[in-house]
């Protein structure tokens, strides 16, 4: 088993890098990608212009009871009319990329039919900008903002036609962007997008099993999270295979998907948990990391998921394998992990893999905690990480494409005075520095987030920006030094 060896080679290495040294641009190799991300939900606002139709998030927000500060994303950042200060604000740093998502609604406000001319204006004019400004633009073409018109009338991602209807918005996209646009990403996270709004029901479209949980209405927490993912891993071959035939000969562009995932340590060197710990990795990476690279899914899916796991017929392996130029990794914590003492059958997907996972041990947290209750920071994860994809997946082309911690809630003045921000990112990089040196194959490294913007359930109550956002002052952006301490790393 990989995470056993994984375990006795990396052992000495965890405390390898207890002192971040300091590093700089020319640190990393020549070509290294640095940039900020973003999502269209979280930044545009703008929800009702330009003929943008409805998504599940905006009918999620709006629910009563549902986001912890009561807010919504209907203005957010306001990117859709300030994007151009928004650009001014990454040229400054010297960020020469910039990953964002297109809102799907925006170009097919129904999800299907008639294309929304003013949504391909706006992002044309995004794209410039940035070129313009030397800003290479990532774009992700699914930040979990589905149009609530194909929830309405199909239920979604839960039914195969959402992958005829993502092709052909994706394929619009490539037609209308590919020119100048050569970095695609086609799903963000699909992991926690599908577990936390189909499971856990704490998330868009907010389904679970009612017997399990009491905050949904409608659901099954125990077969729903399995078929979405099914129908987005065959969306997301179908639209490389698309962009691979069709545009890449002659746009000359990559494509490949983002993928969430924690480090997970071993709570104890016991087989049990050592196991537990490597089946946590296949339930949360592996799930969407093995189809791509393998065929199929992981051996332990297979084994306890049984007949709730859909299968890929022989066409659809083909077309799901090797459907990527680069993984996507958003990485920000890590956690430990030990055998779950569960009585009966596993019934949904987050009791499956038969794994407890915790930030604590005896008491103790695996690393200092940033404001979120899930976010230790704990940067040797990122080195683990890097190495398990390389052992494991054959070292695939990577790009960090989040990474990032958030503040706690603080006056004006503290929250620009964010030291906390600027070890972590320092810390980080020094790692995945270490794993480039390693061998791992990483590219590049995005910072989330330019902005403090709205981050889900979690609404305004929490910060992850580089710039702080006064949303009591018309949207000021104002540098935090972490900001000031990326340009000063990105100008070496």
């Amino acid at each position: 088993m990989w995470l056993r060896r994984g375990i006795l080679i990396y052992s000495f290495l965890v405390f390898q890098i207890c002192s971040a040294q300091n590093i700089s641009r020319r640190s990393f190799p020549k070509g290294f990608v640095f940039g900020t991300a973003s999502s269209a939900f979280q930044y545009e606002g703008a929800v009702k212009e330009g003929g943008r139709g409805l998504t599940i998030w905006d009918t999620y927000a709006h629910t009563k009871g549902k986001i912890v500060d009561s807010s919504n994303a209907d203005v957010a950042d306001n990117q859709y009319h300030l994007y151009s200060e928004d650009v001014r604000l990454m040229k400054d740093m010297g960020m020469n990329a910039y990953r964002f998502s297109i809102a799907w609604s925006r170009i097919y406000p129904d999800g299907t039919g008639k294309i929304n001319q003013a949504g391909i204006d706006y992002y044309n004019n995004l794209i410039n900008a940035l070129i313009a400004n030397g800003i290479e633009p990532y774009v992700t073409l699914y930040h979990w903002d589905l149009p609530q018109s194909l929830q309405d009338k199909y239920l979604g991602w839960l039914h195969p036609l959402s992958i005829k209807d993502f092709a052909t918005y994706a394929d619009t996209c490539f037609k209308s962007f590919g020119d100048r646009v050569k970095y695609w990403i086609t799903f963000n996270e699909p992991h926690t997008f599908i577990i936390q709004g189909y499971d856990m029901g704490i998330s868009a479209p907010n389904r679970c099993s009612v017997f399990l949980r009491a905050n949904c209405s409608a659901g099954n927490s125990a077969t729903e999270p399995y078929i979405v993912g099914h129908h987005v891993l065959l969306s997301h071959a179908t639209v490389v295979d698309i962009y691979k035939k069709r545009y890449q000969p002659k746009q000359h562009g990559s494509i490949g998907i983002t993928l969430d995932s924690f480090w997970y340590e071993s709570a104890t060197k016991s087989s049990d948990d050592i196991q537990a710990t490597q089946r946590a990795l296949d339930f949360n990476l592996g799930w969407f990391l093995d189809p791509i690279i393998i065929g199929d899914y992981p051996r332990s899916m297979r084994t306890r998921v049984r007949r709730r796991l859909p299968r890929f017929s022989k066409i659809q392996s083909s077309l799901v394998k090797g459907s990527f130029d680069f993984i996507g990794i958003n990485h920000y914590t890590t956690w430990y992990a030990s055998k779950a003492n569960i009585k009966g059958q596993p019934n949904d997907s987050i009791s499956d893999p038969g794994a407890y996972i915790n930030p604590l041990k005896n008491g103790k947290p695996i690393g200092e905690r940033a404001r979120s209750t899930w976010l230790y920071i704990v940067p040797y994860g990122m080195r683990s990480l890097m190495n398990y994809i390389r052992q494991k997946y054959g070292n695939p082309p990577v790009i960090i494409t989040e990474n990032g911690m958030d503040d706690d809630f603080v006056t004006f003045k503290d929250a620009l005075n964010d030291e906390k921000r600027i070890k972590y990112h320092n810390d980080y990089l020094n790692n995945l520095l270490a794993a480039i040196k390693d061998g791992c194959n990483v590219k590049g490294y995005f910072a989330w987030s330019l902005l403090d913007n709205w981050e889900w359930g979690a609404g305004f109550s929490c910060r992850f920006g580089l710039y702080y956002v006064d949303y009591n002052d018309k949207l000021k952006r104002y540098a935090k030094d972490s900001a000031k301490w990326f340009k000063n790393f990105l100008a070496s």
